[in-house]
C-alpha cells in the first residue's frame, strides 16, 4: 500500500517579531515582545491602542499593504526554488481593505482605484508573480483562516491534485479590525497577556506567513504537516463555546488525522488571544484532552492577533520548534488563573520537540489545528483513495425573480430572472428572531439553507461550505460609514461581527447545528467553484453538507469594487445551495469539478479538455453547456468559450448564463443549481435548446463552464 506524507520544503514569515525566519526565531528564543502603540494611521481621537505592528515595512505604493506582505513572505518561502507550486492556498480577511478605507472616507469614485479590495485579489497577485498556473485559493474564515489554508493544502497534496502546493496567511492592520475589536472591548489597552489571570483581551496585529508544502521529500525536509483538524462550534457568532467543544473536536480531529496520541505531543501552540473567554475555553478542551497537558505557551503576547495570519505564523514557529528544538515563551503571562489551571511557559525552554499542536480559533465558532513534526519520525499515512464528485440530494436558489421554482421556471425558458430578490422573502421563511440583528447577506445565506433543508427528511448537516466573492458588504459599508461620520468614536461592534466573510456560513451553523468543517471562499467570480472543491476535499464519506453561494448587491459599494458593475448596470444578487454528499442513493444527480486553474498560460485550454476525457468523449456525453462570461472580462471570456467550442468539436446548446441571472460574483450558484434541475427533470426544455425539448440519457451531462481569468468545469451527471 502507498504512504503519503506533506514535507515542509520552505518557509516565508514577516511579523512584527520578524521580518524573515532567522530574525523570527531569535526573537522567540529571546523572549521578546513587539506589541506598541499603533503608528500605522492617524486616529482622530485619543492615545493609539498597543498593537503588532510590522515596523518600517516598504512595500510596492500601488498595491495594498496586504499584498506587499503576502508577496514577501512567499518569496521567503520560494527562495531557492526554481519550479512554480502546482496550486496556492492563502487565507486571508482584510484583503484591500485599509487602501478601502482611505478611499470611502474621502469619497473616491474612480473604480480602478478599488481593484485590488476583493480577498481574492491577494492570492492572484501573488501567483502571478510566482507564475503559479494550478488552483488559486483563497479561505476567509476569520482567524483561523491560515490553519484552514493549510488544511486545504494539505488535502490537495493527498488527493493528488497537487504534488507541490504553497500554502498560509495574510492581513493588514486596518480600520476595520483596530476599532471594530475594540468596539466588542476585546482589547487590552495595555498589552497581551494570555491565559494571565488579569489578561484583558488582545493585541490586534498584522502579518504573513507561508509554507511550501510537497508531496515528494525534499533534500533537506524542515518538518511535517502530519494532520489537521477543523471544527465548528456552532454556537455564536462571536463567542465560543464556553465549553470548548469546537475547540476539542478540532484538536481531536487533528490528532486521528495524523495517526498520533496525546502523549505524542511534546508541545501545544496555544490560540491563546489574552481574552478572557477564549482562554477559558481553550484551556478547558485541552485538559479535556491531554489528561496531563505537555509545555504550553501563547506567543500571541509578543506578536500580538495577526487574525488570518496567525495560524501560519504560528505553523512556521512549529517548524521551528520541531527543526530547532525549543519551546517559545508565553509572554505577558505573569500569574496563574485557577479557573484556567494551566501553567505556560514563562521562559524559552530547550528541549526536544517531536511533535507540535498549534491551534487557530476564530468568529463564528470556525476552528482549526494542525499538527507539524520532525521529518519521517512517525509512520507516514496510507495514501487516500482520491474522493471526486459529490451527490446532490437538494436544492435552492434565490434571484431577482424569487426563489427556487419561480426562478428555475424563467431560466428554464431561457427568460432573464436577474434583479435583487425581495427583501419580504427573508421574513417568510426564517423566524423573524434568528435574524433581526442579520443583514441582507447571512439573511440570504439562511434563507438559502432552510429551503434546501426544507420538507424533512433529510439527515443532518455536518459541515458548510460557502462562496461569496464580496462577503457582506451591507456591514462592512455601515460599520465604516459610522466610524467616519462619528469621528471614530462609535463603530458598531454588531456591524463589525457581521462583516467578516464567513460570518453568513458560520449562522447557517448555528441554526443547523453543523459542527463539521466550516469553510467560506472568496475566489471573485469564481468562489462557488472554490467552496466545491473545498467540500470534495474535506468531506468525509459519510458527511453532509451545505454548499453554498451568495452576493448582495449594494448600492454604494458593488459599482466601485465588483469589476462587472458599474453605475449604469442594472443591480442583481442571488445565490444557490446544494445539499451534498457521498452517497448516491436518493441522488438527484453527482457534481464533480473536473478543472480549475489559471486560463493565461500555455496550454491551459487543453487541460481542460483532457480534464473532460478528451474530444471524443466530451462529445458522447455533453448534452448542454452553460457559460460564465463575466462582463469584466466578456470579450476575452467569448473568445475562450469560441475556441472551447471549436477544439472540442461541440454542437450542443449554450447558454451564457449572467445574460439571464445579472451580473453578480456568485451566479455560477445559480447556473449550479439550474443543471440539477435538468439533470433531475432528465430533459434540456426548448426555452433553453433554442428548437425543441431534448431528453437527457443516463450517460448525458451538463457542464457549468467558467471562463475569464480562470478556468472552471463543473460536471453534472444523472445518478
Amino acid at each position: 500500500m502507498s504512504r503519503s506524507r506533506a514535507y515542509i520544503a520552505g518557509t516565508g514569515v514577516i511579523c512584527p517579531l520578524g521580518t524573515d525566519v532567522e530574525s523570527f526565531r531569535q526573537r522567540l528564543l529571546e523572549g521578546r515582545s513587539a506589541i506598541a502603540p499603533l503608528t500605522l494611521f492617524a486616529l482622530q481621537q485619543g492615545n493609539p491602542l498597543p498593537v503588532g505592528e510590522v515596523r518600517d515595512f516598504v512595500h510596492d505604493p500601488d498595491l495594498p499593504r496586504t499584498h506587499g506582505l503576502a508577496l514577501d513572505a512567499a518569496q521567503q518561502a520560494m527562495a531557492g526554488e526554481h519550479v512554480p507550486p502546482d496550486a496556492l492556498v492563502l487565507g486571508t480577511t482584510t484583503g484591500g481593505i485599509l487602501t478601502t478605507e482611505e478611499l470611502l472616507r474621502r469619497q473616491d469614485r474612480d473604480k480602478k482605484q478599488y481593484r485590488y479590495h476583493g480577498l481574492d485579489t491577494v492570492a492572484r497577485f501573488v501567483a502571478r508573480r510566482l507564475e503559479i498556473q494550478g488552483p488559486v485559493l483563497t479561505v476567509s474564515t476569520a482567524c483561523s483562516s491560515g490553519a484552514v489554508a493549510l488544511t486545504m493544502a494539505l488535502e490537495l497534496l493527498r488527493s493528488g491534485r497537487a504534488r507541490r502546493v504553497l500554502a498560509g496567511g495574510v492581513d493588514s492592520l486596518c480600520r476595520l479590525t483596530y476599532f471594530g475589536f475594540h468596539s466588542l472591548q476585546l482589547v487590552d489597552k495595555e498589552s497581551c497577556r494570555p491565559m494571565d489571570i488579569n489578561r484583558q483581551g488582545m493585541a490586534v496585529a498584522e502579518g504573513a506567513a507561508m509554507l511550501l508544502l510537497t508531496a515528494e521529500q525534499p533534500d533537506n525536509p524542515l518538518a511535517e504537516l502530519l494532520g489537521a483538524g477543523l471544527s465548528c462550534d456552532a454556537h455564536h457568532s462571536a463567542a465560543p463555546h464556553p465549553e470548548g467543544r469546537g475547540a476539542a473536536a478540532a484538536m481531536q480531529a487533528a490528532l486521528a488525522d495524523s495517526a498520533l496520541s496525546p502523549s505524542d505531543i511534546d508541545y501545544i501552540n496555544l490560540h491563546g488571544t489574552g481574552t478572557v473567554e477564549n482562554d477559558l475555553a481553550e484551556s478547558l478542551a485541552v485538559r479535556r484532552l491531554f489528561s496531563v497537558p505537555p509545555p504550553i505557551s501563547s506567543v500571541k503576547g509578543a506578536t500580538g492577533h495577526s487574525l488570518a495570519a496567525a495560524g501560519a505564523i504560528e505553523a512556521v514557529l512549529a517548524t521551528l520548534a520541531t527543526g530547532a528544538d525549543f519551546m517559545p515563551a508565553n509572554t505577558g503571562f505573569a500569574e496563574q488563573d485557577p479557573a484556567i489551571g494551566l501553567v505556560p511557559l514563562t521562559e524559552p525552554v530547550r528541549s526536544s520537540v517531536r511533535a507540535v499542536l498549534s491551534n487557530s480559533f476564530g468568529f463564528g465558532g470556525n476552528n482549526g489545528s494542525l499538527v507539524i513534526g520532525k521529518p519521517d519520525i512517525f509512520p507516514a499515512r496510507p495514501a487516500r483513495s482520491v474522493r471526486t464528485g459529490l451527490s446532490v440530494y437538494g436544492c435552492s436558489c434565490l434571484s431577482g425573480t424569487g426563489r427556487l421554482q419561480e426562478t428555475m421556471e424563467r431560466l428554464m425558458a431561457g427568460r432573464p430572472v436577474a434583479g435583487t430578490a425581495a427583501d419580504s422573502i427573508f421574513g417568510k421563511k426564517l423566524p423573524l428572531r434568528s435574524i433581526r440583528r442579520l443583514k441582507r447577506l447571512s439573511r440570504m445565506a439562511l434563507f438559502l439553507a432552510a429551503e434546501t433543508l426544507d420538507g424533512g427528511g433529510k439527515p443532518p448537516v455536518s459541515s458548510i461550505f460557502m462562496g461569496t466573492g464580496w462577503g457582506a458588504l451591507s456591514e462592512t459599508h455601515d460599520f465604516l460609514t459610522r466610524l467616519f461620520e462619528t469621528g471614530e468614536q462609535f463603530p458598531s461592534p454588531t456591524d463589525f461581527v457581521g462583516s467578516v466573510h464567513n460570518g453568513p456560513a458560520s449562522q447557517a451553523a448555528i441554526m443547523f447545528g453543523a459542527t463539521g468543517a466550516n469553510v467560506t471562499t472568496s475566489g471573485g467570480d469564481f468562489s462557488f467553484e472554490q467552496a466545491l472543491l473545498s467540500a470534495e476535499l474535506m468531506l468525509s464519506s459519510k458527511g453532509r453538507a451545505l454548499l453554498m453561494g451568495a452576493d448582495e448587491a449594494h448600492p454604494q459599494l458593488t459599482p466601485l469594487l465588483d469589476p462587472s458593475v458599474d453605475e449604469d448596470t442594472p443591480p442583481a444578487d442571488g445565490g444557490g445551495c446544494l445539499f451534498v454528499g457521498r452517497g448516491q442513493q436518493d441522488a438527484l444527480c453527482t457534481v464533480n469539478l473536473l478543472y480549475y486553474g489559471a486560463a493565461d498560460t500555455g496550454g491551459a485550454m487543453e487541460f481542460l479538455l483532457h480534464s473532460l476525457g478528451g474530444r471524443n468523449e466530451l462529445r458522447k456525453r455533453c448534452a448542454l453547456v452553460l457559460a460564465g462570461l463575466p462582463g469584466a472580462v466578456r470579450p476575452k471570456a467569448e473568445q475562450q468559450l469560441q475556441e472551447f467550442l471549436a477544439r472540442s468539436g461541440l454542437r450542443v446548446p449554450v447558454v451564457r448564463y449572467r445574460e439571464l441571472t445579472g451580473e453578480f460574483a456568485a451566479a455560477s450558484a445559480v447556473a449550479a443549481t439550474l443543471a440539477v434541475n435538468l439533470s433531475a427533470n432528465g430533459e434540456i426544455p426548448s426555452g433553453l435548446s433554442g428548437n425543441v425539448s431534448l431528453p437527457l440519457a443516463p450517460h448525458h451531462t451538463i457542464l457549468v463552464l467558467g471562463l475569464g481569468d480562470m478556468l472552471s468545469i463543473m460536471e453534472f451527471s444523472r445518478p
